[in-house]
């Protein structure tokens, strides 16, 4: 696919058609990660994880749940 680098606002924006993101497997509004070299661009699948506290919570059990912390005495103005 060719395509021509165009202005967006301030900055420079390349448009991809729907074949290619299709090909890609990237779905509008992914995170990805953008790399740059001499000539080259490469646009990649961001590999940050996003987590839901909800979700977390649900895989709690009494197994792998742990017990309170003992840190010692307040050593400053903690409230307690």
């Amino acid at each position: 696919m060719e395509a021509v680098i165009r202005k967006w606002g301030n900055s420079p924006a390349l448009r991809i058609n729907q074949s290619t993101m299709k090909l890609a497997a990237f779905n509008v509004e992914q995170q990805v990660t953008i790399t740059a070299s001499k000539g080259r661009i490469v646009i990649e699948p961001s590999h940050t994880l996003e987590y839901q506290l909800d979700d977390l919570l649900a895989q709690m059990t009494p197994a792998n749940a742990h017990g309170e912390a003992d840190f010692g005495t307040p050593q400053g103005k903690e409230a307690l």
